[in-house]
């Protein structure tokens, strides 16, 4: 299937650029639209959507805030902190999203495996269905995303 102008444009915007020095794609060789379906596949899979991953990653987001840069436990399992920096960075998506530039950690304590995102994921993976490029600095891979945050006690 042909590419449109649009397509080509996110494509490139995703790349190294002015909304992000190291891009958004990383090193994956896979199309955008391959990427988004790979996940969405992996977040069916596991019996979750992408709107209850994105609003379990702000709920954490929203409780490690409270530490002011501490460690949080959320449950038994589950522990998360909070690094708040300046600024924002807009969304690669043509529309006018801009996220604040702060970094959310989770660490699953039984397994001592962590997940990081920022806000610009949460919203990301909500309206757009991407966690990244593999190779990105940001990129989530989905189902250890999953198994981190939906731990159980």
């Amino acid at each position: 299937m042909k590419k449109s102008p649009q397509q080509r444009k996110l494509e490139r915007l995703l790349q190294s650029s002015k909304f992000s020095a190291s891009g958004f794609m990383g090193t994956d060789r896979r199309g955008l639209w391959e990427i988004i379906d790979e996940d969405a596949a992996e977040i069916a899979k596991r019996g979750k959507t992408m709107e209850e991953v994105a609003a379990r990653m702000q709920q954490l987001t929203d409780l490690a805030e409270q530490g002011l840069g501490d460690w949080i436990q959320v449950s038994k399992n589950l522990h998360v902190a909070v690094d708040d920096n300046r600024g924002m960075i807009p969304c690669p998506w043509p529309h006018r999203v801009r996220c604040m530039k702060r970094i959310t950690t989770a660490r699953h304590i039984p397994s001592n495996t962590g997940v990081r995102w920022s806000d610009l994921n949460i919203h990301l993976i909500k309206e757009h269905g991407f966690f990244e490029g593999k190779g990105s600095p940001f990129r989530i891979e989905p189902g250890v995303l999953i198994d981190i945050i939906f731990s159980k006690d």
